[in-house]
C-alpha cells in the first residue's frame, strides 16, 4: 500500500471487494468485520506485499491496539 498510485486503483478495489465477498460467504457480513492493510514495520507488517486482514468474530474496539 505504502507504494500503491493511481495505477493500481483496480487491484485495490478488487481486494476490497473480495474481502467483502469473503465476509458475506463466511455469514459475518451482518454483524460486522474489518478489513485491515498494514504498512512498513510500525504498521505491524511483517511480510513486505499488499494483502488485507479480515477481522470479526467480536465486537472491535476503536481505537485498535
Amino acid at each position: 500500500m505504502a507504494t500503491a498510485t493511481t495505477d493500481d486503483v483496480q487491484v485495490l478495489g478488487r481486494l476490497l471487494l473480495v474481502g467483502a465477498q469473503i465476509a458475506r460467504e463466511k455469514g459475518i457480513a451482518e454483524q460486522g468485520y474489518r478489513l485491515v492493510n498494514n504498512c512498513n514495520e510500525y504498521g505491524g507488517q511483517s511480510v513486505y506485499h499488499l494483502h488485507v486482514h479480515l477481522l470479526a468474530g467480536r465486537r472491535l474496539q476503536w481505537p485498535p491496539g
